[in-house]
């Protein structure tokens, strides 16, 4: 993913608010690294389109707070053999 890092973090902002995705989970998609993700949604975003930090900032909370819960079902999933 080229160009400037004001455009990508408004294009990832905007496709964590549509799907819901982790960090992670966008930075596999846009073949990116999960810490240029999140400084792009958290610092930059801030600045390049503030009303859009805000709604991506609460997707992220609810994200944090229910990751205790997927690691619990990965953990599941690794001692049953998936």
């Amino acid at each position: 993913m080229t160009g400037q890092t004001g455009d990508r973090a408004v294009i990832l902002g905007e496709y964590i608010l549509d799907t819901g995705a982790t960090v992670r989970a966008a930075a596999k998609v846009f073949k990116i690294s999960k810490s240029t993700v999140h400084k792009d949604v958290t610092e930059r975003l801030r600045y390049d389109n503030p009303q859009l930090y805000r709604r991506v900032r609460k997707v992220l909370e609810k994200n944090k707070q229910e990751r205790h819960i997927r690691g619990g079902l990965a953990t599941k999933r690794k001692y049953k053999g998936e």
